[in-house]
Parts: C-alpha cells; structure tokens; sequence
C-alpha cells in the first residue's frame, strides 16, 4: 500500500549503511525521517499523521498513543528496550509494539567488557595523557578472578558471564529468570536477592530492565553494602542507577569507578558532573551500535513492520498474551 506513511526516528538506523534501507524504500512507503530520541512534546505535535512508527528510544507515552489513534496501526521498536512506550496503554488501544529480541546481545556484552576493562585499567585517563605527549604510567587492577555480580541473566547478562569465565572471574548472580543449566556449566553462584549478593562482589554489573521496580534500584543503600573500593557498570537504564548517589560514592571511595553506556536524561546536559569526574567513563549510548549489529537490528525493525503490514507471521511482538 504506497499511501502509507512512517515515521522514522532511531539515528542509528539512519547512519548506518546497510540493506535495511533498501528493503524500506522498496515498499513504495511515505518515510518521515526525525532524529531522535524525541520528546512526548515533539512526539505530541505529530501524533496522528502516521500509519506506522519505527522508533528509538522516543517517547510514547499514553497522551501520544491517544492522539495518535486511529491511524496508527504498528509501532516498530528498533531494539528491545520497551520503558519509554507506555505498553499498557498501547495493549488498550489496539496498537501492536514488535521489537527486535537476539540480534544485540553479544554486541552489548563487548562494549559492557570494553568499558569494564577501560575503567579498571585507566585506559582513557592513560591514552588522553600520552596523546598530550606525557608519559603517565598510571597504575591499574586486573579483572583475573575478581568477583563480579551480574544483575540479569537474559541473553545479554549470559553473554557477559561467558566472558567473564574466560577471566577466570568469579561470578555471582542474581534476576527473576534463572537459566539452571547455564548457570551451571559457567558455575554461577546464586542469590536469592540483590542485597544479599552485594557484599560478595568486587563489580556489579546491571542487565536488568528499567520498569518501576528497578528503578533506582543502585542507590545509596545499596552502593554501600558494596565492599569499599568496589566498581560499577551499567549498560542497560540510566534509571537503573540514582545518579546522585552513585557521585557522592565516587567521591567517598566506596566506590572506585563508575562505567555507564546510558545516562538518566540522554543526551544529558553537558555540565552533568558524572561526565567529567575523574572516576567515570561514559560514552553516548553505543553499545548496540557496530557495523554488524546496526543492520542486524534495523533489518528485524524493518521486516516486522513490512511484515505486519502484509499479514506475515514473521513478526516478534512485545505486547502481544
């Protein structure tokens, strides 16, 4: 059906060459190209002019799910991070959310160990220092059987514990889903809860989703059953962590880094004090996003769309019972 017309927001699928922007234009599609994540005030303004959405991380909150009725017929999620669409209200009105499970999973994982690696052995500090033509040894710590806590077991928190084994790391564990035997061949040490597992673990690393319960779910209390000197790595929510909490840890030595691919408020504003503290490394939300994984994921993005639209069965829904 040429007349239809799409809303495209995810940047990451917008500069990424690949085959996915072939197979869209194809279709004979109306595309609208935004650059988001956008607000529910921008997502406001044009709600009701779109059959279809492909979407990042942009705001679909209730109001723009109501505005956008009738018309809207999908929402293609690019990803598998579903907190910023308000699902309950999507299921109610009729609107099927599809996403994009297993094609970045060992992407994430990489970049989770790559910041990992870089905080505990001052790789930025060191790099920045020698490009400035210094040469300032600083001095790090190895990750070899260090005890980690992973908060998570889905694909990607088992991507990272594969990983992990291959440090000789020990690894702890703790989430509402527990894969028995894989938790067993990597032997995974069990906890029946966070607060529980944390007293235990040198990293705590989350992989967990952001819904109202986890939400904070690092905040001071927490940060401080951690043994002192502990490191923290979060690749999920900016939500997750309660930024405040995590600066005034960093500043008192309870905790000795902090690694973050996300952030509260992204693009956070550029004063925010956890982007330039000494302890910190931080990137702009780009664990997903490599040459191989980008067109993975657009491409799943884009046949879910195509697909729903022609009345295919290939088609991974999230809010569907």
């Amino acid at each position: 059906m040429a007349n239809r017309r799409i809303l495209l927001t995810t940047t990451s699928y917008q500069d990424t060459p690949g085959e996915h922007h072939e197979v869209l234009d194809s279709q004979g599609y109306e595309i609208v190209r935004e650059r988001g994540p956008l607000s529910e005030a921008r997502m406001l303004e044009l709600a009701g002019e779109f059959d279809g959405l492909l979407c990042g991380d942009d705001e679909l909150t209730e109001a723009v799910l109501r505005k956008s009725r009738p018309r809207l017929a999908v929402i293609s999620k690019y990803g598998i991070g579903l907190d910023r669409i308000d699902l309950a209200a999507a299921q109610e009105l009729g609107i099927p959310v599809l996403f994009t499970p297993g094609v970045n999973h060992t992407t994430v994982a990489e970049h989770t160990f790559c910041l990992l690696l870089g905080m505990v052995r001052n790789l930025v500090a060191s790099a920045n220092a020698t490009r400035a033509g210094q040469w300032k040894r600083l001095t790090g710590h190895e990750l070899w059987r260090k005890r980690i806590g992973i908060v998570g077991l889905g694909r990607i928190g088992q991507e990272m514990i594969r990983r992990c084994r291959g440090f000789d790391m020990e690894v702890h564990a703790f989430g509402n889903y527990w894969p028995e035997e894989f938790a067993r061949e990597h032997g995974v040490v069990r906890h029946l809860s966070l607060d529980a597992m944390l007293p235990h673990v040198d990293i705590l690393s989350l992989h967990t989703m952001l819904s109202h319960e986890t939400r904070h779910l690092v905040n001071a209390d927490r940060l401080a059953r951690l043994p002192r000197g502990s490191w923290l790595v979060n690749t999920s929510r900016g939500e997750l962590v309660d930024s405040a909490a995590v600066l005034g840890a960093l500043d008192g030595g309870q905790l000795a880094g902090y690694a973050a691919d996300v952030m509260e408020h992204e693009p956070p504003p550029p004063d925010h004090p956890l982007l330039s503290h000494a302890k910190t490394l931080v990137t702009p939300h780009i664990g997903s996003r490599t040459y191989e994984s980008v067109p993975r994921q657009a491409m799943r993005a884009t046949r879910n769309l195509i697909n729903f639209f022609n009345g295919d069965s290939d088609v991974f829904y999230a809010n569907r019972d």
